[in-house]
């Protein structure tokens, strides 16, 4: 797998193929794009040009089939969760963790099991410490 850093930052559109991918570990055009166009009517021929890019960018290589290309993902969606927190994290806040954590928190973002599980977290990182 690539690394996920040396891939340029995904669009709101690739960023929908690419999870519609994780989820199922591989899709053909044909296959994302009945999923897509139930969810908000988006045309075969943007899904094909934009798994076609996402190859041309690194995130997705292909399998022939008989029917077509198979694409599977270069990188694991957690990975790329990740990366994606850290660059967000600096660019918009300036690199504070804790800058992104009080915006959640005061916008009313976060549910209570999220909010414990957070606390959960934070308590495991402080005993690490």
């Amino acid at each position: 797998m690539n690394g996920v850093n040396k891939l340029p930052t995904l669009s709101e559109t690739q960023w929908e193929i690419m999870n519609l991918i994780w989820d199922r570990e591989s899709s053909t055009v044909s296959e994302a794009w009945h999923v897509l166009k139930e969810r908000r009517g988006v045309s075969r021929n943007t899904v094909q040009t934009q798994m076609v890019r996402l190859e041309e960018k690194g995130w997705l290589t292909h399998q022939e089939e008989e029917s077509g290309f198979r694409y599977l993902p270069t990188v694991g969606r957690e990975e790329t969760q990740e990366s994606s927190v850290r660059r967000f994290v600096k660019m918009v806040f300036d690199g504070s963790t804790e800058g992104l954590l009080l915006t959640l928190l005061n916008g009313g973002e976060l549910s209570k099991s999220e909010a414990a599980q957070i606390r959960s977290l934070l308590d495991s990182q402080r005993k690490k410490k």
